[in-house]
């Protein structure tokens, strides 16, 4: 399946920074949905900011329009204050992008291990993001940090336990 790009990617005032207020924000707003639809669509959990530049998702070669570093900065400022975004440096060249949030990623595992009978049973990260039983799942595949932070959610709340294993981490679901 193809990424669907939306009908501003085609657009060449996009890749400016409006002046006008109002026009700015709406704008913001599509690049935060396009910079998240992306990642999604090619399961991207960390960015470099210098690639992203070259990248489709902030460079059209079809209309030759790219993103400038400053506005690729403002729109990731953006993702972070929405919690969609977090720096792994200071300099804020590399991030952690979440297009869903830890939270979202425990309700899915969480209503999963419900549905397959499976609460009050232990499981290893690696079964959880990689085994067999999960192929086909959307977190299939999901980085461990991102897991990590989804059962942690899931234990806030009570319905998980993380736990150390011989060979690392597990989980057990209540």
């Amino acid at each position: 399946m193809s990424f669907e790009w939306p009908w501003q990617y085609n657009f060449p005032p996009f890749f400016t920074l409006q002046p006008n207020a109002d026009t700015r924000q709406k704008q913001l707003e599509a690049w935060c949905s396009l910079a998240l639809s992306y990642c999604r669509h090619h399961k991207l959990y960390t960015l470099d900011v210098m690639e992203a530049q070259e990248s489709p998702m902030f460079n059209n070669k079809k209309i030759e329009r790219k993103l400038s570093m400053e506005a690729i900065q403002i729109v990731f400022e953006e993702l972070r204050k929405k919690g969609n975004l977090e720096w792994l440096d200071k300099n804020k060249l590399r991030c952690l992008v979440m297009w869903r949030r830890p939270e979202e990623w425990g309700k899915l595992i969480y209503q999963w291990v419900s549905k397959n009978g499976m609460v009050n049973s232990v499981f290893t990260l690696y079964e959880l993001s990689n085994g067999d039983d999960t192929q086909g799942e959307e977190f299939h595949g999901l980085e461990e940090w991102m897991l990590l932070r989804s059962l942690q959610a899931l234990q806030t709340d009570g319905r998980a336990e993380i736990i150390s294993m011989d060979d690392g981490k597990g989980v057990k679901f209540f």
